[in-house]
Formats: C-alpha cells, structure tokens, sequence
C-alpha cells in the first residue's frame, strides 16, 4: 500500500538461508499448548536474504529523501507486506515483497523484490529491476523514483511471471509539485530474477506532477491477473487494475494485454459512483474456470460506518462489465488499528476464482466486532458468477477466555487445482513466548504476538466445504514491536507514517500477504520477527527484522482427497 487514508487528504551482508522445520517432529497442538485444536506437518524457510540495490538515504533531520541522492546500497533490513504465485502445472513459485532500503525503514523507504522459488525452494532474492537510479542508470524521475510499493505477482500458462508496478516519490510536501506516480507492467521469464517494462515501456497510467499530500490525481492499490485456463480463448491475456484518487473521489481502473505484456489496450474505468458510491479501491482482478474476468472492491462510506464489498463481471476479456453487485459489508476497527498494537490494520479483504469450476467465487475478509473488541475471519462465496452470495461465516475456529478476546486478521484466499481452497491468517490467539525475539516488556502478553493459521477448504462443485479445523503454519509466534533496536542511532521499525517516534496507527507489518495453492501444496509467504538477522544493532546483539517466511503444507496433510 502507497500511503493510508489517501483519499482523505550498511553494508550488505552475505548469510545463509535459515531453515525452520515444522514438519512431523512438531509438537501436536495438543501437547503445545498453542490454542489450535489439530496439527499438520508442514514446513517454514526464510525467503529473504541480504541483497543490493538502489536506493535513497533520508537526510539527517529530514523525514524525506533528497532528490539526486540516490545511489547502491543494501536491502538487508525489514520485508513487509508480500505475495505469491504458482506456476501453472508446477511447483515453481515467485514471491514478491516490500524490500526497506538500508537503515531507514522508520521513513518507510522501500522498493519492491522478488524471491526465486524454483520446486518451491527459496533460492534467491532481488530488487524488481527498471525504477531506480541503479538499474535505470538516471537520476531522472522517471524512469527513476524514490519508491515501488504493493507486490503483486501472477504467471500465464508459459511460466511468464508479471507484476502491476507502482514507483511513486516519497515527497510530501503540498507545495511543490513533483512526478507523483504511475502505473506500470512489469515481467520475468525467469522466475523473478529479472523484469522488463511491458507495454513498450510505457505506463499504465501515466505520470502526474503533484505533490504526494495533494488531493489530486493519485495511483494506489494496482493487482494483476493473468488467464491461465489451458485452451481458453483468452489464454495468457493479461489484466492489469488499479484505483485513481481524487480527493474524496476514487475510480478504478482497469486495462487489457493480449500479447503477453507486449501492449496494453487503453485503460477504461469500470467504476461507476452510482453503483458504488465514491470512494472505492482495494482492487482485486480474478478469473474462473471459464476465463470469466472478476473485479472485487471495498467501498467506504464518506460518512464512515461500515464499507461494502462489491463485485463485477466480464466474459468478454474485459472489454465489458456487469454492474456492480454487493457482496457483504465489513467493519474496520477504529483508526484501522486493533487493540495493544500500533500497526495498522491492512486490506480487509481478497478474492480467489475457482480454477476447477466455472463461476465460483471466494471472497474473505476481517470483520471488526466493537461489542467483543475483536476482529474475526469470515468467508462468502458464490457458485453463480457473484450474482449471489451465501451468508459469511467465521472461519477462525479459537476460544478465547472469557474478558481476554484475540484477534484474527488480514486473510488471504486462494484456490487451487482439483478444488481446493485455503484461507490463511493473521492469529493472536496465543500468549507471547519468552525468547530472544520477544521484546523483554511482551513477553506474556495476549492478543500481542502473532502467528500464521490455515483453513482448509474443498469445493466438489457444490461450493467450500471445511476440511478439518484451524491449523497452526508458523512455527514461531513472532512480536509485532520488532524490530525494537536502533542502527546508526535510527529506529529499524518501519513507519507508514515515516515519523520518529511512529505513531499508533502508522505501525507497519505489511497490509496483506501471500498464499498460494499447487497440485501438491498449500504455500504462505508471509512476515515473521522471529529470525535474527545478521546486522548488529546499536544496542549489541541481533536486529530482529521483519523477514519473509515460506510456510510449506502438503496437500496430502489434509486428507486424499483433498
């Protein structure tokens, strides 16, 4: 995510790959005391690893970079925010997050990456090539910006990766007027390790001069979505959505590639304020096993209250859409920050199109309940093309104790081949352990620390059906305050709010993360603090960053017929 609320106006250091093994030797839950009721095998990897790049330093007494600083430097700090995809018909996978450069995550300074997943193995990461002074060889802006936010990450059936790039300019000063943003293509025929502008190499949406902090036309909340049905007529055709705010005017668009990536038709806007009022975006582009185009949204009320979640159609390759049709509602907690933590809530909700059956849907999302103080997961879905929807129910399955409520949040959906279906999870349901990587004053604490659960869904044609109950993918409960140390006398927390100290609400661990489903296998990419880094802090000892954790489930674990 760019920034919150827009529409409201060291050295690199090389080090190994750490394994976390949660396999058959895990603990049962039972024996655990973990909160879950049952247990898989699975496994954890650490994805991300030190690298280089380009970048900007923030000035000493300056909360924003200085245009014409930037230069190489490492990627060795925190890893928020992130996302998956499987190769078609393999286990190859691509995994895409927010790379905070250097020492300064606390100015929330960052660039998207890309992991390497060859058999889904971790095996290397790096920046996504094409929007610094580095990798361009210009200071100019463009091609080159201080930033590349919200990872995104889809493949065509000939194992094309693609992601819908945002590079914006960290300046937020309403007085002086600089290239904002844009929209762009990117695309990788290695798994991520390289990437080339599609569409000539020109944008999406092109570059507006503004400032960040104006209420004027402003690019946030891009996804993509390739078909990959085998024999469809709109095989490998490529979509590309995003939002435009204005103000308190947001609209979403949306634009077509039926050349791999080569080209874009123009884009269109698909939204219409009379269907969903004016402030819509949390885009999510989907498509079924009939090569059905599906766009999901979050609309929020001007007046606030709770938001709506809408969806529309397209069988004709997008070049036309259904009206708008409304899902469920969803309530956000106050601020968008949950109880005990200053992180920020994320994107409340994600799509997932059936692969196996045309016309089913799965939408989950995160519904803040005021009169308990906590947040929930729940799942809609339909099996008519999203004209209707079956009532949500919870998918988090704890039982909390009486006046000691936890929260679940930030789901991800995702459906596979043969039916499958997953949901998985933000959990507190577990007390904060004590160890190295909890921070002394979290230790013990509750609806605190956080870990990754997973639900486990077949649909045999008739829509999602539970398999089993909740279980527990993390292997480490990892504290949400890290990283707490400091280097070069800056706070290593990264900050929404770029600001030192960072404010409660501003808190970052990413606004979603990834999940994936193969023949073979459930797969999460998501945060952990668990891991200590090789940097040293201020303070002596280990900076506990934010890294990116694959979690590995067999789909056999669940049964085989799953």
């Amino acid at each position: 995510m760019k920034r919150s609320h827009v529409w409201t106006v060291a050295a690199s250091i090389a080090a190994p790959l750490l394994l976390a093994t949660g396999g058959a030797s895990a603990a049962p839950a039972s024996t655990a005391g973990s909160g879950w009721g049952s247990s898989v095998p699975f496994t954890n990897v650490v994805a991300s690893s030190p690298t280089t790049g380009g970048g900007y330093p923030v000035p000493s007494g300056s909360r924003v970079p200085e245009a014409g600083t930037c230069g190489g430097g490492p990627f060795n700090a925190n890893h928020s925010e992130s996302w998956l995809a499987v190769k078609p018909g393999t286990e190859d996978l691509v995994g895409a997050s927010k790379f905070f450069f250097d020492k300064f995550s606390t100015f929330y300074m960052f660039y998207v990456g890309a992991y390497q997943m060859p058999s889904g193995t971790p095996s290397g990461n790096n920046q996504v090539q094409g929007y610094d002074c580095v990798s361009t060889g210009t200071q100019a802006m463009p091609p080159s910006w201080t930033d590349s936010t919200d990872p995104n990450v889809d493949f065509d059936t000939q194992g094309r990766a693609y992601q819908t790039m945002l590079p914006f300019n960290s300046y937020f000063d309403a007085t002086k007027l600089h290239p904002d943003g844009e929209i762009d293509m990117s695309y990788s025929d290695d798994l991520g390790r390289h990437w080339t502008k599609g569409n000539g190499g020109v944008p999406l949406e092109p570059t507006n001069n503004a400032s960040a902090r104006q209420a004027g036309h402003v690019e946030d909340k891009q996804w993509v979505a390739v078909n990959h049905i085998v024999g469809n007529a709109f095989q490998d055709h490529v979509y590309a959505a995003w939002a435009v705010f204005n103000g308190s005017s947001i609209k979403v668009r949306i634009a077509v590639s039926r050349d791999r990536g080569r080209l874009f038709d123009k884009a269109v806007t698909i939204s219409t304020p009379s269907q969903v009022g004016p402030g819509v975006t949390y885009v999510y582009p989907e498509i079924d096993a009939a090569g059905n185009l599906y766009v999901s949204v979050v609309s929020f009320p001007p007046n606030g209250g709770p938001s709506t979640m809408y969806v529309a159609r397209s069988s004709d390759d997008g070049r036309t859409f259904s009206a708008f049709v409304p899902i469920t509602t969803v309530t956000i907690p106050p601020g968008e920050v949950y109880a005990n933590t200053r992180f920020r809530s994320g994107i409340p909700a994600t799509l997932a199109a059936s692969p196996t059956y045309a016309n089913h849907l799965y939408l989950t999302f995160e519904d803040w309940d005021a009169a308990a103080g906590q947040a929930d997961v729940k799942l809609t879905q339909s099996t008519d093309g999203g004209v209707t929807w079956t009532t949500p129910v919870l998918v988090n399955d704890n039982s909390d104790a009486p006046g000691v409520p936890t929260d679940q949040i930030q789901p991800s959906v995702a459906a596979g081949p043969g039916g499958a279906v997953a949901v998985a999870f933000y959990d507190r349901r577990t007390a904060c352990p004590t160890d190295a990587s909890i921070l002394p004053a979290d230790a013990g604490r509750t609806n605190f620390c956080i870990d990754t659960s997973l639900q486990a869904y077949k649909d045999s044609g008739s829509g999602a059906v539970p398999v089993g109950t909740n279980v527990r993918i993390s292997k480490y409960t990892w504290d949400p305050e890290q990283p707490g140390q400091h280097l070069g006398g800056l706070p290593q927390y990264p900050c929404a709010g770029a600001t030192d100290p960072c404010q409660r609400g501003s808190g970052f661990i990413g606004d979603y993360f990834g999940l994936a489903v193969s023949g073979r296998n459930i797969y999460a990419l998501g945060v952990s603090t668990h891991y200590p880094s090789a940097v040293t802090a201020d303070e002596k000892g280990p900076i506990y960053y934010q890294q990116q954790v694959l979690a590995t489930v067999p789909r056999t674990d669940f049964g085989a017929g799953y």
